[in-house]
């Protein structure tokens, strides 16, 4: 698979790179659904005189981000029989004769200088009460914010899981050309539905493997300069950024401490491709594996205690587990011949993993209390997976005859939904982290 392959290339003539910020959307197309998911109807938001165009529709934002989580069953809006914005205009006898289980409505008004009111509510259906509502004031600027915002807290409210939806995600698109001096790589950084997107670094030579520090301030990821590879950790805000692994060979694969205090990643300066800490404040270097197979691929368990990484020690690559020392290695994976680049939920319970099967390679995660192995994603060509901030959904790269193209699948299975760059025809999007 190209991600554990990857490890072992060298490329070379890096132009320097520049930060660089632009906006880049997403187009969302939903795909499929789970059985038995809650019913609900997202009204249209009534809007009182405050004209805000069609780029923002907060409904419609707020429907899209609750199916993402396959946990929804969203009504049409072509099926609803009545708009209301206010808990007093809603019939709830019309919208039980339509089977749903909650409704979503509110309302936008202009709040002066430039700023708007956003009031949205929460139904019961059944017990025919709010179950949940909140008033925001906004500039129109950040309505999908607040739309983000609401969603979260109708998921919240109906689950009691918090919501993934007002977070960011992190990937590299590479703009081709027919000249290869001519091809852009860019580290981008999106919304969690991957509108908003701006380029926080642009080089004229790959970039790889982008993982969020903890508090998310600051993101790790592979450049190749100076004729190698070299990983780097960069301030989002300011775009400052500190090389911290350029040794002889490889240096690859950046994985933060749940402290943010060190980073795991692969080297091979003392030959094989082995896993090592690096400490952020201090710069010491210390080996955690020392064998003579690829080890690559480290991430690190919720409690900081152990880490999941990929090997071939065994002939083929398989995920395996290893004390956060070194200590206790062991295989995790046994299902099929290819298993990698392993994510390891919030929690600690569920591993995904990019999984071959019958030739292709698709998304599937492990629930590693009940060993159990589930396919998530469509394949036939996915790889790196990762992990929402809540365990609900997976980021990955689809790959097909189309190319590739970012989406994210429920874990609970079935709801795929690819998110495609609309600026760039020529635009590839992959290794995304959340």
């Amino acid at each position: 698979m190209a991600n554990f392959a990857r490890a072992w290339i060298l490329l070379i003539f890096l132009v320097p790179a520049t930060v660089l910020a632009e906006e880049q959307d997403i187009v969302i197309d939903i795909v499929g659904g789970i059985e038995g998911a809650t019913p609900i109807a997202v009204v249209p938001f009534a809007y009182d005189g405050q004209d805000i165009g069609d780029e923002v529709q907060i409904a419609q934002i707020i429907s899209t981000n609750l199916a993402r989580s396959g946990r929804f069953d969203l009504l049409p809006e072509q099926d609803m029989v009545a708009e209301p914005s206010r808990l007093e205009q809603v019939q709830f006898a019309t919208w039980r004769a339509l089977g749903m289980d909650y409704l979503v409505l509110g309302n936008i008004r202009s709040a002066g200088d430039e700023r708007v009111e956003v009031r949205f509510e929460l139904l019961d259906v059944f017990r025919g009460q709010r179950s949940e509502g909140r008033r925001f004031q906004a500039s129109q600027a950040n309505l999908r914010l607040v739309a983000h915002t609401i969603s979260d807290l109708i998921y919240e409210n109906i689950t009691g899981i918090e919501g993934a939806y007002n977070t960011r995600i992190a990937y590299v698109a590479v703009d081709d050309a027919e000249n290869r001096e001519e091809r852009k790589y860019r580290l981008v950084v999106a919304d969690s539905d991957g509108h908003g997107g701006q380029t926080i670094l642009s080089s004229s030579e790959p970039l790889l493997s982008p993982a969020w520090s903890p508090n998310r301030d600051r993101i790790a990821y592979v450049s190749f300069e100076g004729r190698r590879s070299e990983i780097f950790v960069q301030d989002i805000a300011t775009g400052e950024r500190e090389r911290v692994a350029s040794f002889r060979g490889i240096n690859s694969a950046p994985s933060w401490s749940p402290d943010g205090e060190r980073i795991a990643v692969t080297l091979s300066r003392d030959g094989a491709a082995n896993i090592y800490l690096i400490d952020l404040d201090s710069g010491e270097v210390t080996a955690l594996t020392d064998h003579w197979a690829i080890d690559t691929e480290a991430t690190w368990s919720p409690d900081g205690e152990s880490l999941y990484f990929t090997s071939d020690r065994g002939g083929r690559p398989q995920i395996y587990r290893m004390d956060s020392d070194g200590g206790n290695i062991e295989r995790v994976t046994f299902e099929g011949n290819y298993n990698a680049r392993p994510s390891i939920s919030p929690d600690g319970e569920k591993l995904a993993m990019v999984h071959q099967r019958d030739g292709d390679f698709y998304i599937a995660i492990k629930d590693l209390e009940s060993e159990t192995l589930q396919v998530v994603s469509d394949g036939p060509a996915d790889e790196s997976p990762s992990f929402a901030p809540n365990g609900e959904m997976v980021i990955f790269t689809a790959g097909g005859r189309e190319g590739t193209k970012l989406s994210t699948a429920s874990t609970l299975g079935q709801a795929v939904i690819p998110l495609t760059p609309t600026e760039r025809d020529n635009t590839r999007v992959r290794e995304p982290a959340w």
